[in-house]
């Protein structure tokens, strides 16, 4: 687990993050609780050492002997009611300290609060220091006023800091345990969640290799949950479908395409062996085999300029000759080339269209490619004594034709594919199975559009658009 590239990035980032993160959350509570405290504790000394409180009680007894003073202070130091929390230092005009609460005196105390007090214009100064116990406190320096510039004496008031520290050390422990605590919640939901992606990962990396290697049958399910772990499964799932279908499309296209390819040329090579043999005098055996092979030959020719096209779309090389025509033009030289062959099938053919010209910027020889490959599409899966109808309108500044035939029609599970390269829903029908998705996309570079609708059994309507020049209403006729 720990060799794996996503663990080390997210130790390396997000772990280290929220530890230094829950760390500073930590000294920042603990420092925080540490001067609340103090705060209490200054507070606690302001109050003991309010300056009027102190002022009035030495009152009478500035500027006295040494000894009077000390007779003061010793009654100061025995009422003093903070005794239970704090010392009392009782300083004398000499800067000497002649009584304390305790009745001891540390020589060698740390006296910043009084040097504070004495350079104060307030004469009030607030300091920490140690006893020479080594004992931390917090004191408050309350100078006696001042005869001229010369000291009266001053009060000072001590608190002891050990119980605060050792509350803050405590809080600071519980605080570090508590972070701790979060430390190891948070790895191991990480590591959790971390394996919960790399497992399905690593089913996913294995499987999309079998996939690579040919086998389109593997199916993913690492994943119950619905999260991007399933929709990526899903989506493999649905990729390796579509690979699966396309490369069943692929070999049926080959092998059609060999048929396609291998039965004219059968056709031909046997007529012209044929041809070859027969006497002169066999005129009519002659024509007959011209006609084979010229019929053939078309459907060679046609099946060619199929392959061509599509290569073209794939490689985005299609190009068209956009000129002003009329489609309507274009769609009667279609009719006109293939309504020969539907009448030989047995297949009637109703064609309507506006009795004025659809003019249009477009490509002449693309438009009648579309209109043929849909009007034989329309022939090949229409049995004999069907019909067909092509039926043209304009409106809205477009023209469409419909294309219904009362054929074998499509069912709905290949109906969505149809326009799809190399897609045959019949495969017993003759074709490369690319003409449609040909037209489609010659009709898309015209900014037209190829709406197919079908029935199983009961035949399909295609529906060609493409826009036109501004052009007058009119009527129709028919044929």
């Amino acid at each position: 687990m720990l060799k794996s590239g996503i663990t080390k990035r997210w130790i390396l980032t997000t772990l280290l993050v929220i530890t230094v993160i829950l760390l500073g959350i930590a000294v920042f509570i603990t420092l925080s609780v540490r001067n609340y405290y103090y705060k209490t504790v200054e507070q606690k000394l302001q109050s003991m050492g309010q300056s009027s409180a102190v002022a009035e009680y030495f009152n009478g007894y500035i500027d006295v002997p040494n000894d009077t003073f000390a007779s003061r202070a010793i009654e100061y130091a025995r009422n003093f009611t903070g005794i239970n929390s704090a010392w009392l230092w009782v300083y004398n005009k000499d800067g000497e300290v002649v009584v304390t609460s305790t009745g001891f005196i540390s020589e060698n105390a740390d006296d910043t609060d009084y040097v504070a007090a004495m350079n104060s214009p307030s004469g009030r100064g607030l300091g920490r220091g140690y006893l020479d116990s080594g004992e931390k406190y917090m004191a408050l320096t309350v100078l006696l006023p001042k005869t001229g510039d010369r000291s009266n004496g001053a009060v000072r008031y001590l608190i002891s800091l050990e119980d605060v520290d050792r509350k803050v050390v405590d809080l600071g422990l519980v605080v570090f345990m508590i972070v701790l605590l979060a430390m190891v919640l948070v790895i191991l939901s990480g590591l959790f969640f971390i394996r919960s992606i790399l497992v399905p990962v690593k089913k996913i990396n294995a499987a999309t290799r079998r996939i690579a290697a040919g086998d389109y049958s593997e199916k993913l399910d690492v994943h119950r949950r619905y999260d991007e772990i399933s929709e990526l499964s899903d989506s493999i799932n649905y990729m390796t479908e579509q690979i699966a279908r396309t490369e069943t499309m692929k070999n049926d296209f080959i092998s059609t395409v060999s048929h396609e390819l291998r039965t004219p040329l059968t056709a031909i090579k046997g007529w012209t062996e044929t041809l070859i043999t027969v006497n002169e005098s066999e005129d009519e055996t002659l024509s007959q085999g011209l006609k084979v092979i010229l019929f053939e030959s078309e459907r060679l020719y046609s099946l060619v300029e199929d392959l061509l096209d599509f290569s073209r779309i794939e490689n985005g090389n299609i190009r068209l000759r956009i000129q002003k025509i009329d489609i309507l033009a274009e769609l009667d030289e279609a009719v006109y080339v293939l309504r020969d062959r539907a009448m030989r099938e047995g297949i009637d053919i109703f064609y309507s269209t506006p009795d004025v010209p659809a003019p249009a910027n477009a490509d002449p020889d693309r438009v009648k490619q579309v209109f043929v490959n849909i009007l034989d599409n329309a022939i090949k899966y229409t049995p004999e004594g069907g019909k067909i109808s092509i039926v043209a309108s304009i409106a809205s500044g477009e023209i469409s034709i419909t294309f219904s035939d009362t054929g074998c029609g499509i069912s709905e599970e290949d109906l969505p594919h149809v326009k799809e390269k190399f897609y045959k829903a019949n495969l017993s029908a003759k074709g490369s199975g690319i003409g449609l998705a040909v037209s489609n996309e010659i009709v898309n570079l015209h900014n037209g559009s190829l709406e197919i609708r079908s029935k199983l059994g009961e035949g399909t309507t295609v529906e060609v658009s493409f826009p036109l020049t501004p052009v007058s209403s009119a009527g129709g006729k028919e044929s």
